[in-house]
């Protein structure tokens, strides 16, 4: 870790173009392959920059249901590409957040000069020939194969899918600092409030209060439906320059300055507590590497798969103490024109989860519009800085980027 942050980024690759599709709960618009939504996406995306494919030397990608291996090249070759740099990131809600930061560090190294990171989540076309049902996905597990540990010691008791990995971290938490359900509600509030004044969130039109949070059905002890993100079809792309390239863009460029990440456990069964998450290292690693601290921060853009995954991460970035995450939630506004504005356009409790990698994308893509002052209907004044944090699995994955305007 001390390595990394003594030879970290310097700040000389900058987010110059973004480009998302519009949230929607039942879509029915026309389905793309992942290939196509690439495609457009990144057209989007380099139209935003002001730049063309013949910029494109390099490209970050998730796994894409085209391909099951050689993603990079499948994707390069229909879109006409020939890179220098290629990656696949496999760090599930973290991934989007990791392809930035490793997009900025290749051209920091001279490797490349124009970074294409894509995460699309629109329905593909269904297949005429659907395979047999993969065993592995038995009720919901991501892990079931053979050999695995999650199929030995995880799926035959019931701790499957994220939803119980998710209330289990957050009984841990009220039995070790106790709980305060108003709070949690609140984070689920103050984000849809944010949503209000982004058209492409899901729950557009719809504020809630507390009481309608508390109300709402009871998943999985202690998370109630609206403190979990609502599944739809979305998706989302950033382009990644050089120094060089951004001085030729259209919009203020917004630079990668540290990142972090951070992997313990595939499974909460083995995290050595439950109630600490690998953010905290990751966040103090970007935060290191930048010359940041956390009072340095306009806007926090945090994975929000539940409410306690807001909370976690509020704490281990080190915004308040360890146990103190509600008194800070009750104590500020989370909302765009509060005193500690977090998740914006309405994080993905407000705006959705985009499908596969998808919904991690839209954090990122959300703080560079702040920094460069587009997020109209809920721009945060004078915005200069800011933390993306990235979940993946049931907080097992963590990364996390500080971006700062030009």
């Amino acid at each position: 870790m001390l390595g990394i942050v003594l030879m970290g980024l310097k700040g000389r690759a900058a987010v110059t173009g973004i480009a998302d599709y519009k949230n929607v709960r039942k879509y029915t618009g026309k389905r793309k392959f992942f290939l196509e939504q690439w495609a457009e996406l990144t057209q989007l995306a380099l139209a935003d920059a002001g730049l063309s494919k013949h910029d494109v030397d390099g490209l970050c990608c998730a796994a894409i249901p085209e391909s099951a291996m050689f993603a990079p090249a499948t994707i390069a070759e229909y879109l006409g590409l020939q890179v220098n740099f290629a990656e696949t990131v496999d760090l599930g809600g973290a991934s989007s957040v990791s392809m930035i930061w490793r997009a900025a560090a290749a051209i920091e190294m001279g490797i490349c000069e124009a970074v294409v990171c894509a995460a699309p989540g629109l329905p593909i076309p269904s297949n005429p020939n659907p395979p047999v049902k993969d065993p592995a996905r038995v009720y919901g597990s991501t892990s079931a194969k053979w050999g695995s540990p999650q199929a030995e010691y995880d799926v035959p008791y019931g701790n499957v899918a994220q939803n119980a990995g998710y209330a289990l971290i957050a009984q841990r938490y009220a039995a070790t600092y106790g709980y305060d359900e108003r709070a949690l509600a609140k984070i689920a509030v103050d984000q849809r409030t944010n949503a209000q004044g982004n058209p492409n969130a899901v729950f557009y039109g719809e504020p809630i209060t507390i009481d309608d949070v508390l109300q709402s059905k009871m998943i999985a002890d202690p998370l109630h439906i609206l403190e979990i993100v609502m599944p739809c079809a979305g998706g989302s792309a950033v382009v990644v320059v050089s120094e060089r390239l951004a001085k030729k863009c259209k919009h203020r460029p917004v630079y990668v300055t540290g990142f972090g990440e951070r992997l313990t456990t595939r499974s909460v069964t083995y995290a050595k507590d439950m109630t600490i998450s690998p953010v905290g290292p990751a966040a103090a690693s970007a935060f290191a590497m930048s010359g940041k601290k956390p009072k340095d921060v306009d806007v926090l853009e945090a994975y929000d798969c539940y409410t306690i995954t807001v909370l976690l991460t509020i704490e281990d970035s080190g915004f308040c103490d360890k146990g103190e995450g509600t008194t800070f939630v009750n104590e500020n506004d989370l909302t765009f024109s509060g005193s500690f504005p977090v998740n914006t356009h309405g994080g993905q409790l407000g705006a959705g989860q985009a499908a596969g990698m998808a919904g991690g994308m839209s954090q990122p893509v959300e703080g560079v519009r702040q920094i460069m002052g587009r997020a109209d209907g809920r721009q945060v004044a004078n915005c200069n800085a800011a933390l993306i944090t990235g979940t993946g699995g049931i907080m097992s994955e963590q990364s996390a980027i500080i971006l700062e305007g030009a």
